[in-house]
């Protein structure tokens, strides 16, 4: 059953991954193009990929899960860069989903 749960765990942490390397490269590539620093933040990249349940995502979290979460904690995660925010989710579920290796003893 654990060994399930860290494959989709990598498999997930490796999909963030990717996702903030192809954000990465396209604000770069962007960003050259224009000849100055531009960085896709994540509320605009949520909101062209959901245009229509994104309005109503906090009402949502605010009536169904806290208030409090939706003003300091998401709204500040909406102006980072999608890369900034993708990065270390991907990451944080590679590290839950590594194979641990187990030490054997060693005897002199």
């Amino acid at each position: 059953m654990f060994s399930v749960l860290k494959f989709l765990f990598r498999l997930l942490g490796l999909a963030l991954l990717a996702v903030a390397i192809i954000a990465g490269i396209s604000d770069a590539s962007v960003s050259i193009a224009q000849s100055q620093m531009r960085l896709e933040p994540l509320g605009q990249f949520l909101f062209e990929l959901f245009p229509d349940t994104f309005p109503i995502l906090q009402p949502a979290i605010e009536r169904h899960i806290h208030p409090a979460l939706w003003d300091p904690v998401l709204l500040t995660a909406m102006t980072w860069p999608v890369w900034a925010v993708f990065a270390p989710l991907g990451l944080m579920f590679l590290w839950m989903g590594a194979r641990r290796r187990q030490h054997q003893p060693q005897f002199a």
